[in-house]
């Protein structure tokens, strides 16, 4: 059997955590408790057992069950203390598992009525964001996510806010939320905003709809990054453009699974992506409701599928190339990887 090295001490990129979602279990019990706040049983059961709830959005009732168990989580944030918190603990869990850059992808109209508005919540954010990076040694910006579920007059807002403040952290700009629903053309606006900005663009899609919501992210949006992608492994065609045009996909093979993409890890086709020379960072999406975070995906990796150290290292080498990190914390990156590598194996 081959020695292996331990990927927890592996240096990488994490380019798809979503805000809430990066939230520990005790963290939100212990918020849900302060602020009398009553979780769905479904939540309070995962969160006491360990287990990750029974979730599987392939239907939009399921989408809505995943959405409420989010929801609720996101209702315990509350004070600015503890969006403080949640970014430390996120930053914490990070360097945990070896990351040494991470963009964590928050859409903050979410957090504005509690917070004095879409700014106060936005600076509160980078605040935290800047605090967090300095105390734990990790870099660490954040991606502005405009909701395709509500109307894309709110994503142009959110592209204009995301440009102000492409100083003080916002390193790009996304869309999340159910692919399904809202057709990638109507932000293309939002999209040019945040682009003629020098914002980077990363979009949600190929995760709960095929390979066409990818070309479209592609053609509509220039994305110059998937959120997910995986489906565009059923098209070989579009496995090629990706591979020719470099676009990072950021595979998420926990939350895959557990929203019933794929039945098993092993069904993932990370292989598949990884052989036609498509770009991939690995990443958590939301470890509260999935229960894992970003070493368990390399694990994943490793163990259904097979990836040797060195093709792991190339993981996280491309996870480093698709990030905003400025060169020289790439380069520093880069070389704790070829140091993880040479390094001895257990």
């Amino acid at each position: 059997m081959e020695h292996v090295r331990d990927v927890s001490e592996l240096p990488k990129a994490h380019l798809h955590l979503h805000f809430t979602g990066s939230m520990r279990s005790a963290t939100l019990l212990e918020l849900a408790d302060k602020y009398g706040v009553r979780l769905p049983e479904a939540l309070t059961d995962a969160l006491t057992s360990g287990e990750p709830p029974k979730l599987r959005a392939t239907d939009e009732r399921g989408w809505f069950r995943f959405q409420r168990l989010y929801d609720a989580a996101r209702s315990c944030l509350r004070e600015p203390e503890d969006i403080q918190r949640l970014v430390r603990e996120a930053a914490e869990e990070d360097a945990k598992d070896g990351s040494g850059w991470l963009e964590i992808q928050v859409d903050p109209t979410s957090y504005a009525p509690r917070l004095g508005g879409l700014i106060p919540a936005l600076e509160v954010i980078l605040d935290a964001v800047e605090t967090a990076g300095r105390e734990t040694g990790i870099g660490m910006r954040v991606l502005v996510a405009a909701n395709r579920m509500k109307h894309p007059l709110d994503a142009r807002t959110l592209a204009r806010l995301a440009v102000r403040y492409a100083d003080r952290g916002v390193v790009g700009f996304g869309l999340s939320n159910d692919e399904r629903r809202g057709m990638a053309r109507d932000f293309d606006r939002a999209f040019a905003i945040a682009r003629e900005g020098g914002l980077l663009s990363a979009p949600h899609g190929g995760e709960l709809t095929g390979p066409a919501s990818v070309r479209d992210c592609l053609d509509d949006l220039h994305a110059s990054r998937i959120g997910h992608g995986v489906r565009a492994a059923e098209d070989p065609r579009l496995l090629k453009r990706l591979a020719d045009r470099q676009i990072t996909c950021e595979v998420c093979p926990a939350s895959n699974v557990a929203l019933g993409v794929y039945e098993k890890p092993e069904d993932v086709p990370l292989r598949k992506l990884f052989e036609a020379g498509v770009p991939l960072a690995l990443g958590a999406d939301d470890p509260l409701l999935f229960g894992s975070r970003l070493a368990a995906q390399y694990e994943i990796a490793r163990q259904y599928h097979a990836f040797t150290d060195a093709e792991l290292a190339e993981l996280a080498r491309q996870s480093v190339r698709g990030s905003a990190a400025p060169e020289g914390v790439k380069a520093k990156l880069m070389s704790g990887i070829d140091d993880w590598l040479s390094g001895p194996a257990a």
